[in-house]
């Protein structure tokens, strides 16, 4: 089986850092927060498509999860959990799948 050869997609790492059941560690947060700037800097269409407020959104959180990471370590449930949900709010446009219109079934490849 060759999947363990490759990585696994951004999307699906991103869904299991940020999953309430996953421990988030300091490596996680780099990661989101590297990808986060990596497709700032492809100016990635998802993020194009964005308001400004909603970017402006973006940004503030992907401010406060890098400040939460150089302060401390997430030791404590209430401070995991507003990391993760910064690191949320970081990637918003970036990896949550669209929803389907109503009536209309999603078409995935």
């Amino acid at each position: 089986m060759q999947s363990a050869a490759f990585p696994r997609p951004p999307g699906n790492r991103l869904e299991q850092i940020l999953s309430p059941s996953h421990s988030l560690c300091k490596e996680d947060v780099i990661w989101v927060l590297e990808y986060v700037k990596k497709k700032v800097a492809e100016q990635d269409p998802r993020l194009l498509d964005l308001p400004q407020p909603r970017l402006l959104k973006n940004f503030q959180n992907y401010a406060d999860a890098a400040t939460m990471l150089l302060q401390r370590r997430p030791s404590c449930v209430n401070e995991a959990e507003r990391l993760r949900a910064s690191l949320m709010e970081a990637t918003y446009g970036l990896w949550q799948a669209p929803e389907p219109a109503p009536g209309k079934a999603s078409n995935s490849d």
